[in-house]
């Protein structure tokens, strides 16, 4: 099912020259379809665009989207992001294209790189739609690094959780610690939780209790009741100076931007 929000963003984001209004009218299109054509078929990113977006909504022509894929696919290609965007909802929703929801990601991001924020929303909310999170953890190791790449803390602390327990990919503590530690530099709790537990049992990284207090009491100042335990725990091995400094660190810590 197309969603809604597509084809009001089409119309918002200046998808060619096309503007829909309430009253159900159409303004005339502007730019005679023969000539569209011919500038697309020359390679014009522009006129490709325009024309897979006539195209998607039938506008000047038949409505068509395999036609719409192909030109956006064109334009996408020479990067230009209002066709990634396109072409990112029609792998999304199964548009004239198999549904296919990495390439659905790719192209989003592609446009969210050239500060689309409009593919920067839609990125979000595939990412927290949990249907489409694959339920085999080697294709769900992808698609967390999709968006851990991006710098998505969520994900990246998903996929510290894949290379901690082993699922998806070889177990690897000193990746799982590199994932915790992106997720948790930005205020991630589970992140701070579980990279406190790395730095309490030595797993992937030198043991430090300094720095395992100081994480577990991030975590718990976000609510982590397990988080308060393992702290008051890993503190009865600290002498007074350490959790001092374990404590002041705490204080000082501040996230970090994605």
């Amino acid at each position: 099912m197309k969603k809604l929000w597509v084809l009001l963003l089409s119309a918002c984001l200046g998808l060619g020259t096309l503007v829909a209004q309430d009253i159900g009218t159409l303004m005339e299109v502007a730019q005679d379809i023969g000539t569209l054509m011919e500038r697309a078929q020359k390679g014009n990113a522009e006129a490709q665009y325009d024309l897979g977006v006539r195209y998607y909504f039938g506008q000047g022509v038949t409505q068509d989207y395999v036609q719409a894929v192909k030109w956006s696919r064109l334009a996408s290609d020479q990067g230009n992001a209002g066709a990634q965007l396109l072409l990112g909802a029609m792998y999304e929703n199964g548009t004239g294209v198999s549904q296919d929801y990495f390439q659905a990601v790719k192209w989003y991001r592609l446009a969210a790189d050239q500060g689309n924020e409009d593919a920067q929303w839609s990125l979000d909310l595939m990412y927290f739609d949990y249907q489409k999170v694959p339920k085999d953890d080697t294709q769900a190791v992808k698609w967390y690094r999709l968006f851990a790449d991006q710098g998505n803390a969520d994900a990246q602390w998903n996929l510290g959780v894949k290379y901690d327990k082993g699922l998806g990919v070889p177990q690897d503590y000193a990746q799982a610690v590199k994932w915790y530690r992106l997720a948790a530099d930005q205020g991630h709790a589970e992140a701070q939780r579980d990279l406190g537990v790395m730095y309490f049992y030595e797993r992937g990284i030198p043991q430090d209790d300094v720095q395992a207090h100081m994480w577990f009491n991030l975590a718990a100042a976000q609510g982590q009741v397990q988080s308060a335990k393992a702290r008051d725990l890993v503190a009865n091995r600290m002498t007074p100076q350490q959790i001092a400094q374990a404590q002041e660190l705490a204080r000082n810590w501040k996230p970090k931007k994605k």
